[in-house]
């Protein structure tokens, strides 16, 4: 990538907050059903993080957060059997100022500002602002996109009434050869602008589409939006999966990124709903990466 910079700010909103079970954060050796069933506890409320790019080709999101119709419309979530396991999994408050467009608005922007959303995966707490982007290209990786096709998807956590909304222009990734040793292990993925500055890696296991972005530019300390891979960047660090996926992707998945940490010793890991990611997002932006005489100022 060149020396200068097409990203001006990163910053990071949360439209509201999810409790989920401890066994979900993982690690646990209970299959998922057993745990999800037995359970009586609860998380602390945790952050449903989107990530903001201001770059030169437009606004870019990562993720797009939980539509607030999820505690107001009592036909949002299926019925029956997986209407009682979505109850099971996860508890949201999401308040009237909880919304993608407020939360954009308080950095300044609107909603319909947003040039690309990228999903890391069709998950109901990463695809809530979908119904107000019809401006924006909705990036996705192929399989997952696939995968919401396949049978039965309500009972593998893919609403696509939510999903597949009439207006919308999705853009299905396949991830091509990079190229760039210094990305290794990670030897395919896909340039979001060609610029380098945003970088989709594959990361597979909590979902079989699930991708990740590195966020990479001059004076600053990478970045990788990693989803669900993690809930806990400490537990990822560890090597340490949480409770639901396919255990041998993410286990990949895991080692892979670790790898690539240890190719960027700086690299800053910012998972969707780990209550630090927001205050390392800070911490990254305003330090100075050494050798450069370039800084960033916090926008969270």
């Amino acid at each position: 990538m060149s020396g200068s910079d097409p990203i001006s700010a990163v910053s990071v909103i949360s439209t509201g907050t999810v409790a989920i079970r401890p066994e979900h954060v993982g690690p646990t050796r209970k299959n998922t059903y057993v745990w999800l069933f037995s359970s009586r506890r609860w998380t602390a409320p945790r952050p449903i993080n989107v990530y903001v790019i201001e770059h030169r080709e437009g606004l870019v999101l990562f993720d797009t957060g939980q539509d607030r119709a999820s505690v107001t419309d009592p036909h949002y979530f299926p019925g029956g059997f997986n209407g009682r396991v979505y109850s099971r999994l996860a508890k949201f408050d999401i308040g009237p100022e909880d919304t993608l467009a407020a939360g954009l608005r308080g950095l300044g922007h609107r909603i319909e500002d947003v040039h690309t959303s990228v999903i890391s995966h069709l998950h109901q707490d990463h695809i809530g602002g979908l119904p107000h982007l019809g401006r924006s290209e909705i990036v996705v990786s192929r399989p997952e996109w696939e995968s919401l096709h396949k049978p039965l998807p309500e009972a593998r956590g893919l609403m696509p009434g939510h999903i597949d909304l009439p207006g919308l222009r999705w853009k299905l990734v396949d991830m091509e050869g990079l190229g760039e040793p210094t990305l290794a292990p990670f030897t395919r993925g896909h340039d979001l602008f060609g610029d380098g500055s945003l970088m989709l890696l594959p990361t597979p296991g909590h979902t079989p589409g699930s991708l990740s972005m590195l966020v990479r530019r001059p004076g600053h300390a990478p970045l990788l939006m990693v989803g669900d891979l993690t809930y806990d960047d400490r537990l990822l660090m560890d090597g340490k999966l949480p409770g639901v996926g396919n255990k041998r992707d993410m286990r990949t998945a895991t080692g892979m990124v670790n790898e690539l940490r240890s190719r960027f010793p700086g690299l800053v890991v910012l998972p969707a709903h780990d209550p630090a990611a927001g205050d390392r997002l800070a911490a990254a932006l305003a330090e100075e990466t050494p050798g450069t005489g370039l800084s960033g100022a916090a926008t969270v």
